[in-house]
């Protein structure tokens, strides 16, 4: 049975640390536990790309936890433009290099997109949790 929770954050520069809390609350609720500072990494770019790109002014960002067996998957939806691309910046540019980061850190990950919105999604493989380990009856 897999596993979901959702939660909303305001466009502001807050909500990637709160996001960030959220998902770790998540993760250590399931049980899911060694793979936990990688996917807390691509949170934060991820939240931190949707607050800088993604979201208009006076929006919300959704971020979304999965647990499904071995899987975990954590997405974060916005409803503005533009498609989220790697790329490699100049040496001397102190930004741009979140998606290269998350491309290295997490097992597989991509961009869904949805009119007008997108989800930016992040999947990783890990230990499967034990049930004693699962404490808000989700499961």
């Amino acid at each position: 049975m897999s596993l979901l929770r959702q939660r909303r954050f305001p466009r502001s520069p807050r909500s990637v640390r709160a996001a960030r809390a959220f998902v770790l609350e998540t993760l250590t609720q399931w049980g899911y536990l060694d793979r936990r500072d990688d996917v807390l990494i691509c949170v934060s770019e991820l939240a931190t790309n949707a607050v800088l790109h993604g979201v208009p002014p006076g929006r919300e960002f959704c971020v979304g936890v999965v647990g499904d067996g071995s899987l975990i998957r954590v997405e974060v939806r916005d409803s503005g433009g533009g498609d989220p691309e790697i790329v490699r910046p100049p040496a001397e540019e102190c930004g741009g290099r979140g998606l290269r980061i998350v491309s290295a850190l997490a097992d597989d990950f991509g961009v869904t997109r949805q009119n007008p919105a997108k989800t930016v999604w992040t999947a990783f493989t890990c230990g499967l949790p034990a049930a004693s380990e699962v404490r808000d009856g989700s499961r």
